[in-house]
């Protein structure tokens, strides 16, 4: 019963009663009782009143402190699955790096063993090795392997190229490409077609050839020629232009130590 409904009830029971208090059945003690009575419960029922809508104020906090939780949770949620996917990511970064790096130490390991069987043709000045752009690069000059101005091999330069191949030969899964350089000094041999790039290209593939004669199989040779436009050295001096004129041959990476482009791919239409 509302506070209100305790109000109407004593004044009812007043407005009763009256002064003739005794005309209700009531004595004046009895009377007084009732009121307190009654007021005793009115202020009851405000207190019950007010803590009921504390109550309710308090479910009303609970339910938006709970929404609140759950949107917490939910972002939570996504949260730990980011994470787990980014650990997912490091991990297989973590793998790729450790495969990379062992293929690099497998790499170094065969390129010092090269070095090593090379020792001799370095020391005698026939050939050197240089790392060129992350790969190895065998460095024989021309004067050795050829006549001047010509592109038909020396017995020196067979004999050269003959040891070059014995080592070249212990190397497995492993491309090579041989390319020819030369100075910028015009051509005098009535032999070549046309000009220096014309020299480089068929000392490379003569080169090459011998090689492959050698038991180096044609599928891991490839030859270029590049003439005067890659010169190692400045071509202003005599010593520059005899370095220019040079044979390399080009250790190629394998394809599994190139990066993985395949992200690059158009999708499919």
């Amino acid at each position: 019963m509302a506070a209100s409904s305790w109000r109407w009830l004593a004044a009812a029971l007043a407005m009763t009663c009256g002064a003739g208090a005794f005309g209700c059945g009531y004595s004046e003690d009895e009377y007084q009782a009732k009121v307190r009575r009654i007021r005793e419960l009115e202020s009851s029922l405000g207190d019950a009143e007010r803590e009921r809508d504390r109550l309710r104020q308090r479910v009303t906090e609970l339910t938006s402190e709970n929404e609140a939780m759950t949107a917490q949770l939910a972002q939570l949620g996504v949260e730990g699955r980011t994470l787990r996917t980014s650990l997912a990511d490091t991990q297989r970064a973590l793998e790729e790096f450790r495969r990379r790096e062992q293929q690099a130490q497998a790499r170094l390991a065969q390129f010092r063993g090269m070095l090593e069987r090379f020792r001799a043709m370095v020391a005698s000045g026939r050939l050197r090795v240089r790392i060129v752009r992350g790969r190895m690069v065998v460095e024989l000059p021309a004067g050795i392997l050829f006549p001047s101005g010509e592109y038909t091999l020396s017995p020196e330069g067979q004999q050269t190229l003959s040891e070059v191949a014995q080592v070249l030969r212990t190397i497995e899964a492993r491309d090579f490409q041989i390319a020819g350089h030369t100075d910028n000094q015009p051509l005098t041999s009535r032999r070549i077609p046309r000009d220096n790039w014309d020299l480089a290209t068929l000392r490379a593939v003569e080169v090459t050839r011998y090689l492959q004669s050698q038991g180096l199989p044609a599928t891991r040779l490839s030859a270029a020629g590049y003439g005067e436009h890659q010169p190692s050295q400045p071509n202003d001096s005599p010593e520059g232009q005899a370095q220019n004129r040079r044979i390399e041959i080009v250790l190629q990476p394998n394809l599994d130590e190139l990066p993985d482009l395949s992200a690059l791919e158009s999708p499919a239409q």
